[in-house]
């Protein structure tokens, strides 16, 4: 990757705006299942993300994706900004390797730091957490997907969320009661992956 991602600080504002425009809905979804903080938390950290927008994009992306990581773990509380930085940190870390040749790279690079989160949660598929949005959108990325049908997957991933009962985190002490809510942090990397699809959408018909 070359340094100068030109596309990189709209991306970045296109999350921030999706994460802004949501963080009360994320908050009350966590609310019923949570501590009620997951949209400021994630408000916080795309916050700090976009203060760095203009570095950003001075950098290669592998080094820029690792760079965001390590933003969200420092600024997101609770356990969405080492998952969050965990997966982006493990992304650019694969994408740096580039071992797959250009352009062919991104797939394993993204199965690899998706299961970088599962273990970083100790958390499998099924367990109503943000694993139940980011391994549905890997195997659309595997399949090639549109960008439509990724963002598409990814919003009726956080749906299915609804009807699973909690296995991780504050939400697993409620035990069937959590069964009828929305997973937070499903839903929020789900409008990150929708906000993320639109954007890299408009700039292919540009």
């Amino acid at each position: 990757m070359e340094a100068g991602q030109s596309f990189l600080p709209g991306l970045i504002e296109a999350c921030r705006a999706a994460i802004a425009l949501n963080a009360d809905r994320l908050c009350l979804l966590d609310e019923e299942i949570g501590d009620g903080d997951h949209g400021t938390n994630m408000r916080r950290g795309c916050d700090a993300v976009f203060a760095e927008r203009d570095m950003l994009a001075d950098l290669p992306l592998p080094q820029a994706l690792e760079r965001i990581g390590m933003t969200l773990v420092m600024s997101v509380g609770g356990a969405s900004g080492p998952l969050y930085g965990t997966l982006l940190m493990e992304l650019g870390r694969g994408l740096a390797t580039d071992e797959f040749g250009v352009g062919h790279s991104f797939s394993p690079a993204l199965s690899r730091a998706v299961d970088a989160v599962a273990r970083r949660g100790r958390s499998v598929a099924g367990e109503k957490t943000l694993l139940d949005v980011l391994y549905p959108v890997q195997a659309e990325v595997s399949m090639h997907s549109t960008l439509d049908g990724i963002a598409s997957e990814a919003l009726a991933a956080a749906e299915r969320t609804v009807a699973m009962k909690a296995g991780r985190g504050r939400a697993a002490f409620l035990g069937n009661r959590s069964i009828g809510h929305m997973d937070p942090g499903a839903c929020s990397c789900a409008l990150l992956t929708d906000a993320i699809c639109r954007y890299l959408g408009e700039l292919e018909g540009a």
